[in-house]
């Protein structure tokens, strides 16, 4: 309890709603805050002025059930706060979230796939959108992308009486704090990255070809230059194609970062030959992204699309190389904040002296569809 009003945290609600446990989440922010991104299912009153403003009738215009604890949400934990009072003068059992959306941030659920070769766990921090994979074969896993608490992979692992063996990245990340250094290091696994000169720790570098195994799995690297310059993706027994910020289920990976508008031009270009290089793969191949834009439910549905159901679909893939490059270059979003000193944590590897959700509270700007 904190000044009188029950608390929870992220993670306590993260439990509540992977274990369906029914739950009313009144979201009170600013409307664009709103829009940006949000809870799945949470319900929205735009109060964020008039609770500031200590107006004491907001909270009757919006229907609370009674019979269910209430969650208050806003950005960092305070106005949540004055809702929550209100709320519990009504006699409502009512919380607020610890950290507001910053701290939601780092929640996350999972989903799954499986045949008789591997199990395929995505694990989704729900409100950021960032999507990483166990995979698992035999006794042994590998962690793409790793970009929430290690404990959470090692628990999955343990779960599922698998040992992580090999951690990798697709590429080095702007928008969220990579992982997967210390998670290597905590399981005593071999860390892989795309083959470039820019990182300050040690690891194994995998290139266009290249393959790994993972118990009776097969893992190989293609090299799909764009997003970044070593962007990678990774294909799991010529079936699953791990695409990384390269290619969404509804979008393309930006070219922009750090780039100036020559430098955006020609890796929009890289990343034209590197979609067109993937979208030779055969149609059934299903694409598992780095990145979705919306927020992810507690559904266990996993997020995945046909590579000829995205070509069917995403009209980008359809245009010719100097068309996609126009299309691009209109079509960049807002640029990810923070983003410098994210991409500075992930070269050193090294991110102890901060707290992640400062860094990356926000929702995903990845995409251009």
């Amino acid at each position: 309890m904190e000044h009188g009003v029950l608390t929870i945290t992220a993670d306590t609600l993260r439990a509540w709603l992977e274990n369906g446990k029914p739950v009313f989440i009144l979201d009170v922010r600013p409307k664009e805050q709103r829009e940006e991104w949000q809870i799945p299912g949470s319900h929205y009153i735009n109060a964020y002025q008039r609770l500031r403003a200590g107006d004491p009738s907001v909270m009757n215009e919006v229907s609370i059930p009674d019979d269910i604890p209430v969650v208050a949400v806003c950005e960092a934990g305070q106005t949540s706060r004055i809702a929550a009072r209100q709320l519990m003068k009504k006699g409502i059992e009512v919380y607020s979230l610890e950290g507001g959306m910053k701290a939601w941030s780092l929640a996350w659920n999972e989903a799954k796939l499986k045949n008789e070769n591997v199990t395929i766990i995505q694990v989704r921090r729900t409100g950021k959108g960032c999507l990483s994979y166990i995979l698992g074969s035999e006794e042994e896993a590998l962690v793409i992308d790793a970009s929430i608490d290690p404990e959470v992979y090692l628990k999955i692992a343990k779960a599922n009486n698998w040992q992580i063996k090999i951690v990798i990245d697709t590429h080095i990340h702007a928008d969220h704090l990579s992982r997967s250094r210390e998670l290597a290091e905590m399981t005593n696994s071999e860390l892989f990255m795309p083959e470039q000169d820019k990182v300050n720790f040690a690891f194994h570098k995998i290139s266009n070809d290249d393959t790994l195994k993972i118990g009776k799995s097969i893992f190989r690297a293609v090299s799909t230059p764009g997003h970044t310059l070593e962007s990678t993706t990774y294909i799991l027994d010529e079936e699953y194609l791990f695409t990384g910020d390269t290619l969404f289920t509804d979008g393309v990976g930006r070219p922009d970062l750090k780039a100036d508008l020559d430098s955006t031009k020609a890796r929009a270009r890289l990343l034209y030959r590197s979609l067109q290089k993937l979208l030779t793969l055969p149609g059934g191949t299903i694409v598992l992204p780095g990145h979705t834009s919306k927020p992810i439910e507690f559904d266990g549905r996993i997020i995945q699309r046909s590579l000829s159901e995205i070509r069917a679909s995403v009209e980008m893939l359809k245009l010719s190389e100097d068309e996609f490059i126009d299309r691009v270059l209109q079509g960049i979003p807002p640029t990810p904040p923070n983003y410098i000193s994210i991409i500075e944590k992930n070269l050193r590897g090294d991110y102890s002296d901060i707290n992640p959700v400062d860094l990356e509270a926000g929702a995903n700007r990845c995409a251009i569809s």
